[in-house]
């Protein structure tokens, strides 16, 4: 009986031909300095893998500061006071939200959890805001106790928060939330906050419906990422805040939430490529790009496709600083003055809530290979001791390309071959990436696969502990 490992490199070797013809869409990452590192001397990951268990994700705080500093120097050009706050529900190690304070920003949390682990590591009240989408007792209490600032969404919530203050007999600061913003006439559509066209009755009523809440700033977070969008969003709260100072009502800051982009890829070439590829394997005229011909997201209905993949746009040439430089820059169509002066001219601080592109770099993940199989229609399955929702954000899939190690530093790289990697859970559907993956070599078990630039939302968010597996363990370089 043939081994099956000789049996599937034989397979391979026969199709040869189908595997020239089968052309290889990269989609190369950008990698650290601290990564290539990783990459070069693999010894210390295997060792890790041995001790702590497969998945292991791999944190080093380098780029974290690093895309601070980016942040900061943008603000600091334009002379604007600021307050950048980590979303961190972006990722739940707590020695990132510590590092994150140590540089004088703060923190923006989400959970009571998220919150009290943050009072626990000494973080002060005045680095820290709370914008939980649901707000109890129990939440508020502990952001009174400590004198945190709240964002508060919706009526119920003003009555809550009031009820909870009153009976402390204490004061509680507050940001109002408001979205619903126009654009070309067209309301944005949002399930978030006070709608702006209704802010201003909202909160020139605060002070006698609501007496021991604290007015201090508006706060929005849009959906999507146009530069257009917020910038309409910033000068129409600005129209607000303007409007509450004749009624002698201050606004001390301005909240533009998150969502600024980041760049994951090396090539836009690379990027349009695969679109236009996934495209026409769905529609039959090139082989399969991902797994069962998956859409991603986009329809399929009479040889016809409709909509876009549902994707984040791994590929941006204006991302991080620039974006919100191009943010700040952009001339109010309503004030006829930059974006940055409207905070200067009013002594308005900035606050911003960046999670994915503030941990541009800062993490990995890492899982080892422990088959290799056929499915029923030939695709090569690589199996790895992880799970999906260790690698998973609310984007269609992770479009960017993994990093075989081999265990063995001599192993032939001559036997290339296309898989789809899949995980530990019992379904149909249990794929670590949708997308076809091209290995320089054929894995063998022991080996590892390296997913770059996971810290953001990709290790934690959707991560469960599912047929009761463990979760993944967090490192620190």
């Amino acid at each position: 009986m043939i081994p099956p490992v000789i049996g599937y490199k034989r397979h391979f070797a026969k199709c040869k031909k189908n595997f020239m013809d089968n052309t290889f869409l990269p989609l190369t990452p950008i990698l650290h300095p601290w990564v290539q590192r990783v990459i070069e001397q693999p010894t210390s990951l295997f060792q890790a893998i041995e001790r702590q268990g497969s998945p292991i994700n791999i944190h080093h705080l380098s780029p974290l500061k690093e895309n601070i500093n980016a942040y900061e120097k943008v603000l600091n050009k334009y002379q604007i006071a600021h307050k950048i706050f980590f979303a961190r529900k972006a990722n739940k190690c707590l020695e990132i939200a510590r590092a994150v304070a140590q540089t004088g920003q703060g923190v923006d949390t989400a959970s009571y959890r998220e919150l009290q682990q943050c009072v626990e590591a000494g973080i002060d009240s005045e680095q820290l805001v709370l914008t939980a989408a649901v707000k109890n007792r129990k939440l508020l209490e502990l952001t009174l106790q400590h004198d945190i600032p709240v964002v508060l969404d919706n009526e119920d919530e003003l009555q809550l928060a009031q009820g909870v203050a009153q009976k402390k007999e204490k004061t509680m600061e507050v940001n109002i939330r408001v979205g619903g913003f126009f654009v070309e006439d067209k309301r944005l559509p949002t399930r978030f906050g006070f709608p702006i066209d209704r802010a201003i009755a909202c909160i020139s009523d605060l002070a006698d419906k609501y007496p021991n809440l604290e007015y201090t700033g508006l706060h929005f977070h849009l959906n999507g990422y146009s530069v257009k969008e917020r910038v309409a969003a910033i000068e129409q709260s600005v129209r607000v805040i303007d409007e509450l100072l004749t009624y002698g009502i201050q606004t001390k800051s301005l909240d533009i939430g998150g969502g600024i982009l980041m760049n994951y890829l090396q090539s836009e070439q690379e990027w349009l490529d695969f679109h236009k590829s996934l495209r026409e394997a769905v529609l039959g005229t090139r082989s399969e790009l991902t797994y069962q011909n998956d859409a991603l997201g986009m329809v399929k209905i009479n040889d016809q496709l409709y909509g876009e993949p549902t994707v984040y746009p791994y590929f941006n040439k204006l991302h991080k600083a620039k974006l919100l430089e191009e943010i700040l820059t952009t001339r109010s169509a309503i004030f006829d003055v930059p974006i940055h002066q409207l905070f200067t001219e009013r002594a308005l601080e900035f606050r911003m809530e960046p999670g994915r592109s503030l941990l541009d770099q800062v993490g990995c993940t890492v899982a080892k290979v422990v088959f290799r199989k056929k499915d029923s229609e030939g695709r090569l399955l690589v199996g790895l001791e992880m799970n999906r929702t260790q690698l998973r954000s609310s984007s269609a899939d992770f479009l960017v390309d993994p990093i075989h190690l081999p265990k063995q530093q001599n192993q032939k790289t001559d036997d290339p071959c296309y898989a789809y990697l899949v995980g530990s859970y019992c379904l149909e559907q249990e794929l670590i990436l949708k997308r076809k993956v091209y290995l320089k070599s054929y894995p063998e078990i022991g080996d590892l696969i390296l997913f770059p630039n996971t810290a953001g939302y990709m290790m934690h968010f959707y991560e469960s502990e599912a047929h009761l597996f463990e979760l993944a363990k967090n490192i620190f370089v």
